[in-house]
Formats: structure tokens, C-alpha cells, sequence
């Protein structure tokens, strides 16, 4: 059962608090928007980091998942996920061999990504050291600037061919993310960024149709998954904010404020003539002012009253310091002690701040968060 965002459980803060009910009404949504288009569902567990959470999106259909940082990826191979997409271009062939024999003592489908030749070299030597055949995708650049391939580039086809030939390397499909959609101005532009991710990709894989592969696509990111609504030729979608969603989403409008399932709860401290301090700073609620340092939110973080209580406004982390936060009073006069409910800018990096995600007023029913700090 969830108890209440404005309710939250009594336990020492700062702490991370999922509100389950959100969460699972989350989970549940993206899972319909895949099946209503016929897409296969495959989250990003880097917003999580959790294996309970993972575990409640492969029960509802998730046909896998997908990681970051080979560190990412072991504890959920440990737990018997059964297929994983690993979207970080590694380029050491050492750093896959524990993940490859893992995956092999469980059982566990592995596709890596590349967009160089560099890449396909490192994941050659590491399948030839594993005695098997990996399948690889190529990431295309779609417009965030980051990694990948542009999709007119000449290096799309060499790199495909090169791939192609390489008797260790199985190239299975394109993989992009269009994370420039976070700084959308509007839902148009958004809905824009997102209808030109997919004609890109279809437009990449057509360059590719000489090789005469049955090459996936898959794409990714939270907002341009929830602004699309034609998914013709995709295969797949990657999303992973929308388990949690943050002030971001609810920014980009494709979530509102009452489906934020993450938030952290602190305590005022002290106070003086313009601040609420709390005991929540960049250590509890990170400086991130969103995916990308997109901006275009005030602050650090949406404060609301908690235990029970609403004071009929919208207070906000205006600073940070290590272990302290500044929350100006506004017309407000609070006592020391009152417990604040703070929304993020962005759900994944607060994750990665926590040990554990509590649910309830019992420890033994909190969330591990599985994979914190794993960044190699």
C-alpha cells in the first residue's frame, strides 16, 4: 500500500522516499504505451539502480534491461535478468571480462554499442578472450551531440561494414537518444525533436540495407518516448526517468506533479530572517538542475510541506551547500523541526546519492538501491 507523498514516513532525514503507488502507476503506464504501439519495452535501470524496481518492470512485460556502466549491469545479471542492453561505448576489452563471464554463468543475452572503430576492435578482443560471438549496435547521433555516428556521416557505412566482416561481432541494430529533448521549449518541439529521432534512424538503417541484416532499432529518453506517436519501424524503446519522473518531466509536460514518485525528505535545522536551513544539501539532493544541464527550473528542488500539511504555496531550494539547504520563508514562519518534502530536478543522480529508497515506516521493507556508485 502507498502512503501519501504528504506523508511520508517518520525515519531520520535526509532520506530518499518512493511513493510505491506512484510507482507502480508509472511502470504500468509506459508499459501500455509500448504494447498499444507494439514496441518492445526494454527501461533504463540508471534512474533506479534497483533490482525490486527492475524486477516489477520485467512482471509487467519488460523484455530485458538496460545499464550504463558495466558496474551497473552486474548486480542485475547477478539477479537473473534475462537480457541486457549495455548503452555505454566501452573501448577496453578488459573492462567487459567480468561482465561476459557473468553472463555466461547466467544465461544472460548481452548487446553492447559502438560508434567507432575503436570500439568494434576492444569488443572483438573481449568476445575472442570470452570464446563467443557478441551483438553489438551501432549508437547514432540524432542531434544531443554526445556519442554516436551521424546518420549522413560516411563513417555510418564503414563502421557497419567493418562490423559486419568482423567474424566476432554480430551487428543486430542502431541505438540512439535523443536527450537534447530535455531542453525543449514546448511540446511541439519536443513531439519535433522526437519525430525526427525516428526518421533518422530509419534513414540510417536504409544506408545500411546493402549489408542485408535485420538490424533493430531502438530509441530512448523519457520525454521524446512520451511525445511520439508514431512508432512505425521502431522496435524498441528505452526510456528510464518515467519509473520516478522529477520537476523535468513535469517541466516537458509529460508528467504532472502528483505522478513524482521520488522525493527527499529533510528537516529544518535552523533558521534566521530569510531562510528555512535544512539538513538536506548537495550531498542529499545533488546541484543538477536537470538531464543534460538543461535547465529551466528554479532551484534545486521543489519544497512542500510535509506531514500532512499544505501551506498553500510552492517553497524552493534556492542554495546549496555540502550538507545544508536554503529554502526562502516567503511569507511563511515554520518552526525548527518541520519536516519538507522536496521534489527533484532530477531523479537519477538523487538515487545515486542513497543506499537504500524507503517505502514505508519499516526498514525491512526498503528498496537497495543496487548499483549506487557504480561508474566504471
Amino acid at each position: 500500500m502507498s502512503i501519501d507523498q504528504r506523508n511520508p514516513p517518520h525515519r531520520q532525514t535526509p532520506f530518499a522516499y518512493v511513493d510505491m503507488g506512484r510507482l507502480q502507476r508509472n511502470l504500468a503506464r509506459m508499459q501500455t504505451v509500448a504494447v498499444q504501439h507494439g514496441v518492445a519495452l526494454r527501461p533504463h535501470i540508471k534512474t533506479h539502480k534497483s533490482i525490486e524496481i527492475a524486477e516489477l518492470q520485467l512482471a509487467l512485460g519488460a523484455i530485458g534491461i538496460t545499464a550504463s556502466k558495466p558496474s551497473e549491469a552486474l548486480p542485475f545479471i547477478r539477479a537473473g535478468v534475462p537480457s541486457l542492453l549495455l548503452a555505454f561505448p566501452v573501448i577496453e576489452a578488459k573492462r567487459l571480462r567480468p561482465l561476459l563471464a557473468l553472463a555466461n554463468e547466467h544465461g544472460t543475452a548481452i548487446t553492447f554499442i559502438l560508434d567507432s572503430e575503436a570500439g568494434a576492435d576492444a569488443l572483438a578482443e573481449a568476445a575472442q578472450q570470452a570464446g563467443r560471438i557478441i551483438d553489438v549496435h551501432i549508437k547514432i547521433d540524432v542531434g544531443l551531440g554526445r556519442i554516436g555516428v551521424l546518420p549522413t556521416s560516411p563513417a555510418l557505412t564503414s563502421l557497419g561494414e567493418a562490423v559486419a566482416r568482423n567474424p566476432k561481432l554480430r551487428l543486430t541494430g542502431l541505438i540512439s537518444h535523443a536527450g537534447h529533448g530535455y531542453g525543449a521549449t514546448s511540446p511541439s518541439v519536443l513531439a519535433e525533436i522526437a519525430r525526427r529521432e525516428r526518421m533518422l534512424m530509419l534513414e540510417s538503417r536504409e544506408r545500411l540495407a546493402p549489408l542485408d541484416l535485420p538490424l533493430r532499432l531502438t530509441v530512448g529518453s523519457t520525454p521524446t518516448v512520451l511525445a511520439t506517436e508514431d512508432f512505425s519501424g521502431i522496435d524498441e524503446i528505452r526510456p528510464g526517468n518515467y519509473a520516478l519522473f522529477d520537476l523535468t518531466a513535469q517541466r516537458l509536460g509529460v508528467a504532472i506533479e502528483d505522478e513524482i514518485a521520488l522525493c527527499v525528505v529533510a528537516t529544518v535545522v535552523s533558521r534566521n530572517s530569510q531562510h528555512y536551513i535544512i539538513d538536506a544539501g548537495s550531498k542529499a539532493l545533488t546541484s543538477d538542475l536537470g538531464p543534460h544541464s538543461s535547465g529551466g527550473l528554479a532551484g534545486f528542488g521543489r519544497v512542500l510541506l510535509a506531514d500532512g500539511h499544505d501551506i498553500g504555496s510552492r517553497l524552493t531550494v534556492s542554495r546549496l551547500s555540502e550538507e545544508h539547504g536554503f529554502v526562502p520563508r516567503e511569507d511563511t514562519d515554520l518552526p525548527i523541526g518541520t519536516r519538507f518534502l522536496i521534489l527533484p530536478n532530477h531523479s537519477c543522480p538523487v538515487v545515486n546519492l542513497y543506499d537504500r529508497l524507503v517505502i514505508s515506516d519499516s526498514p525491512e521493507e526498503d528498496l537497495t538501491v543496487s548499483a549506487r556508485g557504480a561508474l566504471i
